[in-house]
């Protein structure tokens, strides 16, 4: 288990001692206004990979500043392991599952049609009691909904590339 979250980062203790075996130490906000989500992943991602936290928490926004500035890092959660610092959640992310950011993935789009040929058996069932052509009709229906969708999720980025492929638009 875990060592308790602290009342305050312990600025003075150094982190390279204190990160050593299956011990990590984690510099993390948790300012009465505003729990760093990046901290809580990085805290859960490091216990659910065996490590023993030593969380020290910043309360205030100048020990925040003070330790980024200390450290000469642009932002917290950081993290130690075996000595050395990794970083912060990103790139404990990618030494502690391999990941890799700029990987091509295929899991969302197969998992929005998934849902979309659940949905479509659902309603083909539902109303009509067997699987008929109207399930493939409701599938590719579904599936143009979910997909219009993804678009709501980053509209700008949606309207910029629209307009690459509008002739029109390249010619005015």
């Amino acid at each position: 288990m875990s060592k308790d979250a602290r009342d305050c980062a312990d600025v003075t203790a150094d982190p390279v001692t204190a990160a050593n075996g299956k011990t990590a130490v984690l510099y993390r906000m948790a300012l009465p206004s505003h729990l760093c989500p990046a901290g809580q992943k990085a805290r859960w991602l490091l216990e659910r990979h065996g490590y023993e936290v030593d969380d020290r928490l910043f309360r205030e926004r100048s020990e925040v500043d003070a330790f980024k500035k200390s450290h000469d890092v642009p932002t917290t959660p950081q993290a130690w392991i075996e000595g050395e610092r990794v970083g912060g959640y990103d790139d404990l992310r990618q030494k502690l599952t391999n990941y890799d950011p700029d990987a091509t993935t295929y899991k969302p789009v197969i998992y929005l049609f998934a849902v979309a040929a659940a949905t479509a058996l659902i309603l083909s069932i539902g109303f009509l009691g067997a699987v008929t052509w109207q399930t493939l009709g409701w599938f590719i229906s579904v599936s143009m909904i979910l997909l219009g969708m993804q678009k709501l999720r980053d509209i700008e980025s949606f309207t910029t590339m629209f307009l690459n492929y509008d002739l029109l638009a390249e010619n005015g």
